[in-house]
Formats: C-alpha cells, structure tokens, sequence
C-alpha cells in the first residue's frame, strides 16, 4: 500500500565504514552523520561496541554516538555483539542497541566466538540487564544469515522461524531479518517473512539486505509487499561483513529512498541530500568504490524527492 510511512535505518557508519581500508576520524564520521540527519534520516547506526583489534574502524564508537546525541531529532543506534556492548552502548547513550544473532551456527562461532544457543541466552541476560536500568534503550535484535550463509550454504526456513521464536521469547523489542551475504531472492523473501510473522507476530518490523547479487531492492519490494516498513541501507552501497566472505555492500540510500518516494511511500528523507553527502565520503575514502544508480542518473523531472 502506497502512500504510508517506511523508515529507513542508514547503517553506513557502521556497516559501510567497518571494511573500509582507511579509518575515518572521529570529526568526519560526525560531519557524514549530521549531513545524513539533515537530508532526513531519523534513525542512524553510527558505531558498533566491538573488540577495537577485531574491527578497529569501530574503536570511537562511544566518541560517536556522544557526539550523534547532540543532533536535534535524530534516535542514535549502536550495534553490539555481547553484553559487554551493550553495557558500552548503554553508558555512551545510545538510544537502541543492535544485537545480530546468526542463524548460522558456523558464521556465528566465526563472528562473536559463540554457537547461536549461547548467543540467544546473551540476548536474554542483555534485555534482564537493560530493563533493569533507569534509562530505557530500545533492543533490536536482527537473525542474521537468514537467508543463507557462505560459509554453511543454504539455511533452512524452519531454523529461521527457531531462531526468530528464541529472540522474540528473550523480550527483545524488534526483530529483524538480515540477508548478512546476500544471498536472498524475493521468493524467498516472501516466504520467510510470511513464516516468521507466523511465529513471532508484529515483532518482525525490518529487513536488513546486501546486494551481493544484485537483487537488494527486489527484495526490499518484496518485503514491503509482505508489510515490511523498515529497512537499513547504506550510502554509496558500502559495508559487509568482516567475518562471512563474500559478503558485499547493503541496499544503495539513495536508490531505496527513490524507489519509496516514487511508490508513494514517505520516508522524509530529500534524495539530493543524500547525493551531496556522497561527497564527503568520497573525499574521506578514496579507496573505497560508492555504487548507486540514482546518484549518476539523470532523474525523471515528476521526482520530486
């Protein structure tokens, strides 16, 4: 249905910055931020509590989100991978952590040194830990690998629905499914959406998906035709996962906001603000290749975005 509201998550400072071969300075990462809050994005990913000698893009990332809290308007989100983070989170201000939990097992052990039953349990101490603070942060866990892994191949449905059912059962806010090598199909998509809604009802409220294979939108269309009105995206097409090789970049910002706006759907986010930002990028990473269609193209003169 045309003309409701999709909220975009842009996870570049996160998820695009940490398989960057260069290490952006606190200052710029803050001036990327605020340029992306000011184009209309709402909600931002702007670091990750990680071990800084693992990803040591991340290593400021309590620098960050204190600096991110100063922007008028802006819900600032940090990911965590262990209850140590998201005591970091917590005590940097972070107003929601993300907490990814592979439905593979083998990327899991690869990724954070734990099985995905141990991972689950975390998740259940870490919502316990921050329920009983007197600041409230909202927890967003996503099922990672959920639809397929390069490392353990095809990931079956039923193990997804599991793994979401475990997560929902630990109290966590928002589900959300991440097609962390981008391996989905839109088929798939549907049918994954459909059987994990089934167990876990309203909870599953975003899909988080890489393009490796060039189908990123055509399965964000087909989430949105299954009711999905969140997604996370990254500027310029960049990120990856350091710890699943393959893996290539997320969604494109500036492409998911120009196919949204020209649906009908209301993001409140000007897509020539995005464009300009890629600038900034551009200039601090020179090494790094920014992908995008809409950004080079010549626009329809209806666009009005």
């Amino acid at each position: 249905m045309a003309n409701d509201t999709v909220t975009v998550c842009e996870v570049g400072p996160r998820d695009g910055l940490q398989m960057a071969r260069d290490i952006l300075p606190t200052e710029v990462k803050l001036r990327w931020i605020r340029q992306l809050a000011q184009a209309g994005l709402r909600e931002i990913e702007v670091g990750s509590f990680v071990s800084p000698e693992r990803v040591p893009q991340m290593a400021d990332t309590a620098a960050v989100v204190r600096g991110a809290l100063a922007i008028e308007g802006l819900t600032v989100c940090a990911l965590a991978g262990n209850l140590r983070g998201v005591v970091a989170a917590h005590a940097a201000g972070a107003h929601v952590v993300a907490i990814p939990i592979s439905v593979s097992d083998t990327h899991s052990r690869a990724n954070v040194n734990k099985g995905t039953d141990a991972q689950i349990e975390m998740v259940r101490s870490a919502v316990d830990w921050v329920r009983a603070q007197a600041r409230p942060m909202r927890i967003d866990v996503a099922a990672a690998t959920a639809f397929g892994c390069s490392m353990e191949g095809q990931v079956p449905l039923q193990r997804v629905v599991d793994v979401a059912a475990a997560l929902a059962a630990t109290g966590a806010d928002t589900i959300a499914l991440a097609d962390t090598v981008g391996y989905a199909n839109p088929a798939q998509v549907r049918a994954t959406v459909r059987a994990v809604r089934a167990a876990v009802g309203p909870r599953l409220s975003k899909l988080h998906l890489h393009d490796t294979m060039g189908m990123g939108l055509a399965n964000a269309l087909a989430g949105l035709d299954e009711g999905i009105r969140a997604f996370d995206s990254c500027l310029g097409g960049l990120g990856g996962c350091p710890f699943a090789p393959g893996a290539s970049g997320n969604i494109v910002t500036e492409d998911l906001v120009f196919m949204l706006a020209n649906m009908g759907h209301a993001t409140g986010i000007r897509h020539a603000a995005l464009v300009a930002a890629r600038q900034l990028l551009a200039d601090a990473l020179p090494g790094e290749t920014l992908r995008g269609a809409t950004a080079v193209a010549v626009l329809p003169r209806s666009f009005a975005g």
